[in-house]
């Protein structure tokens, strides 16, 4: 599609994949989607990004990451029958990280049908230069449909600069502090959680006018991406050292034979386990897995948990764990690394990104590697607690058994933890 140019699109699940060339010297770039109401946000919740991957109705979500045969790909699924009928417009675009999208080669963006798979639009942005985001395109309403329009609009001022102007809140630690001004409470101690009516104060009865609602947390847009290059990051300098701190992996299949909902080849049926060796401070080993409904805990040792266990590979948040950094001093190593339980023989034609987000500081972040061996056995991410120092490191290491060796003994000998393993089931 030429720039500017506009065509109708299905009013079905659509998925939205922006890509761009790869190599040395090539910045990181990050897709996002505002929901917007005559040019504007209702609010921060209509913002789907990195850091805040689904829009509360479900409609717009980030699907991650991944780098294939010399190109980055990020998704976004835009559910159009589910989108909330106040929304007119939906804004479809991208920021870099670290350089100008003059750096970037061959920035495009194409939307098929979820269920279908065929391409219903595509628009290849040219001639940028120093500009750090752009608007790519965009959904619209019009005469009771949806059509898509080629945007290919620049700015110089990145990601935040985007955001602000269709009237997101944008909260970046770095800046220089406001003004003084009135007192502000500070942020809740505990995991935020998404809000809720239940959760509001009851209005006085009238006739008294009911007290404003409280103004939502603003968006925070920094980020952390570890690389082979930059493995390695201190959570201390961070300042994301104590509270809950959730550990997601996302996969997805390169074969999307079925559609956006179905992983690994359209099967839907591999069953991938997420799970963390920890070494306490006194000595203590153990696993935290849902192989042998070891799933921890976050109020007593290890101070892990494990959320959930997805056996289809079809939720669309992944896998996760929280880690409990308030015991911080109770962790001397934690490893988290991923088995295929069953469903496949090994990570080949995975493509997963792992995310770490602190409940204070930047999220961290970093996608694996192309797995080429016969793995079934992932060490993500080893956290360190070195005196006052906890670090975060990229493993992103595949390992292959030998013969007649479990994953978790595999990748046990392999890190030296030297535990006892048992044959288990789930």
């Amino acid at each position: 599609m030429p720039k500017g140019s506009n065509t109708p699109v299905p009013a079905a699940a659509l998925r939205v994949e922006v890509s761009r060339g790869s190599g040395p010297g090539v910045p990181d770039a990050d897709a996002s989607a505002l929901l917007l109401v005559s040019g504007k946000v209702r609010s921060d919740a209509d913002f789907v990004f990195y850091n805040q991957p689904v829009h509360p109705s479900g409609a717009v979500r980030h699907e991650g990451k991944r780098t294939a045969g010399g190109r980055v790909t990020e998704t976004l699924v835009a559910d159009l029958p589910r989108v909330e009928g106040a929304i007119d417009r939906i804004v479809l675009a991208a920021s870099a990280d670290g350089g100008t999208f003059g750096q970037v080669p061959d920035l495009r963006i194409e939307v098929t049908d979820a269920a279908s798979g065929q391409v219903v639009a595509r628009f290849d942005s040219t001639g940028a230069t120093v500009e750090t985001a752009y608007v790519l395109g965009e959904f619209y309403r019009r005469q009771g449909g949806w059509k898509f329009r080629a945007v290919g609009q620049g700015y110089d001022s990145g990601l935040e600069g985007l955001a602000t102007d269709f009237g997101i809140t944008v909260d970046e630690p770095q800046h220089a502090a406001p003004p003084p001004g009135p007192a502000t409470p500070p942020p809740s101690a505990t995991p935020p959680a998404p809000p809720s009516p239940a959760t509001a104060s009851a209005p006085p009865p009238p006739p008294v006018p009911p007290a404003p609602a409280p103004a939502a947390q603003p968006v925070r847009l920094s980020k952390v991406t570890l690389t082979k290059a930059a493995p390695s990051v201190s959570l201390t300098k961070q300042g994301g050292t104590s509270g809950a701190m959730r550990v997601n992996l996302n996969w997805q299949s390169r074969t999307q034979s079925t559609g956006w909902a179905s992983r690994w080849g359209g099967r839907g049926n591999v069953d991938l386990d997420l799970c963390a060796l920890y070494e306490l401070a006194d000595g203590r080993k153990g696993v935290v897995q849902a192989l042998g409904n070891a799933f921890g805990s976050l109020s007593r040792p290890p101070y892990i948990h494990l959320d959930g266990d997805d056996r289809t590979g079809a939720v669309a948040s992944g896998e996760n764990l929280t880690i409990n950094l308030d015991h911080r001093d109770d962790f001397r190593r934690i490893l988290v690394f991923v088995t295929v339980y069953e469903g496949a023989r090994s990570f080949a034609d995975l493509n997963a990104t792992v995310t770490l987000q602190p409940q204070h500081g930047a999220p961290i972040e970093f996608s694996l590697d192309e797995c080429t061996v016969a793995s079934p056995v992932c060490a993500l991410a080893l956290i360190t607690h070195t005196g006052d120092d906890l670090v975060v490191r990229r493993e992103a290491r595949y390992l292959v058994p030998e013969r007649g060796s479990s994953p978790q003994r595999t990748i046990d000998r392999a890190y030296g933890w030297g535990m006892n393993w048992t044959p288990g089931r789930k």
